[in-house]
């Protein structure tokens, strides 16, 4: 039923705002199309045909009048400079016909010398037209399916049956509560924990969130592997797209740097008037503006999730370290830089480049490198049958516990659901950044 009141069209006027960054993005892109490839590239092409052809013809009248002086005219075409083809048209009358095919000359040869017509710029021009297309089609291509791309959610098993959520409905929060949330949890392949070590449990999905799994307030369901939300492409960034977030990350950004490098002599032409005087030039110079402002933003960002990549680790998990039954660990999904990659973009390298799925996994179970696994849990990476979820059967090495952690291996009271003083459990979780997941 569609929601009614002043709530439902609150709502329904979110959902249409939300779409004003991808509008404004949209409209920027095909702005940047006509600007580059119409008026940078074809009006320059148009130029240099229009000034390619006359060359020709006035060579062709030279050869067919066999004229010796314009031998010379075609001497000096190639050969001389400007001043001593200004002295030749001094010797040249306009009744023999001979001064209009030395002009042409001398207008393609001060074309020329401006760097705006040659034989050269003709080739440089379509390879530009080809390498532009190419990353325009990839960029809009990842992007794309950035924004279109549905975020997974948890699978059955993870949502409480009937009964299990009566049961919590009944039972406080306390004791009580999380040992119904244990007996459902106990066969899940599941070694995160919050803060106080609890089971994370999303009360308005009513189920319990798998390993890496939050809540996106503004798509308002758990969300596989959450990265952020990013406003953006107006969609949560997660398992089933992170790869093409990057990808839109990394074309966006060569896209505007290969715009910015092509640009740039004619935005230097611009300030010393080496341009022509039409509205083409204001196209180029906000162009180059444009390019190289997003170039700045869009190479810390991609340096950023690159970093990420390489440690295994999502947005969310860099600002707040995941808490395993241990304590927190800001490690503990990394499996060294290849094997990270991989979980990214696969084991088949010949889709690393193309914003085609195929990262590793389901996106409800991770492997680990934890030394200290869960004792209520299956010995298996990720909690499940390695043959299942693991087809190539990689064997994912162990990290070797710090010296800071070897009291866990002692203390019994960290080993404990419900401990009096969760704090002690491990130095650093008084952080005030690592405050208690939010499970609503």
């Amino acid at each position: 039923m569609a929601p009614s009141g002043p709530g439902g069209v609150r709502r329904r006027c979110r959902r249409v705002l939300y779409w004003i960054p991808v509008v404004f993005i949209s409209l920027l892109l095909g702005w940047s199309y006509y600007a580059y490839a119409i008026q940078l590239c074809i009006a320059i092409m148009n130029k240099v045909y229009k000034h390619l052809f006359a060359s020709l013809v006035s060579v062709l009248l030279g050869y067919l009048g066999m004229e010796f002086l314009n031998t010379v005219v075609i001497f000096c075409y190639f050969f001389e400079d400007i001043q001593r083809r200004m002295e030749l048209r001094k010797y040249l009358q306009p009744s023999n016909g001979y001064h209009q095919i030395a002009e042409a000359h001398m207008l393609n040869k001060s074309a020329l010398y401006n760097g705006m017509v040659s034989m050269e710029n003709i080739g440089e021009q379509v390879m530009c037209l080809m390498a532009y297309h190419l990353l325009f089609a990839m960029f809009v291509w990842s992007y794309w399916k950035t924004i279109f791309t549905l975020p997974m959610n948890p699978s059955k098993e993870f949502h409480l049956s009937y009964a299990e959520k009566e049961l919590l409905e009944r039972e406080p929060r306390g004791e009580a509560h999380q040992e119904v949330l244990r007996r459902a949890a106990k066969d899940l392949p599941i070694y995160t924990r919050t803060m106080s070590g609890a089971i994370r449990y999303c009360d308005r999905c009513q189920l319990i969130k798998p390993d890496r799994c939050h809540h996106c307030s503004v798509c308002d369901k758990c969300i596989l592997k959450m990265d952020h939300h990013c406003p953006w492409v107006n969609n949560c960034v997660g398992f089933s797209n992170y790869k093409f977030f990057l990808l839109f990350l990394a074309y966006s950004l060569l896209y505007c740097l290969f715009i910015a490098a092509t640009d740039l002599q004619y935005f230097i032409r611009f300030w010393t008037n080496g341009l022509p005087d039409t509205q083409a030039k204001f196209h180029i110079m906000f162009l180059f503006f444009a390019a190289a402002m997003f170039s700045v933003s869009l190479s810390s960002l991609f340096g950023y999730h690159c970093w990420l990549v390489s440690k295994n680790k999502s947005t969310l998990e860099a600002f707040r370290n995941p808490v395993f039954r241990h304590g927190t660990d800001k490690n503990g999904f990394s499996l060294g830089f290849s094997k990270n990659m991989r979980q990214v973009f696969g084991d088949e390298k010949k889709y690393w480049l193309l914003p085609i799925f195929s990262s590793q996994g389901d996106g409800c179970s991770f492997p680990t490198c934890l030394v200290n696994q869960d004792p209520e849990q299956p010995s298996t990476p990720a909690g499940l049958n390695s043959t299942a979820k693991n087809p190539e059967n990689h064997q994912f090495p162990a990290k070797p516990l710090r010296e800071s952690q070897s009291h866990l291996l002692t203390d019994s009271q960290t080993w404990t659901e419900s401990s009096s003083n969760p704090g002690k459990g491990k130095a650093g979780m008084s952080n005030p950044a690592l405050t208690m997941e939010n499970e609503t």
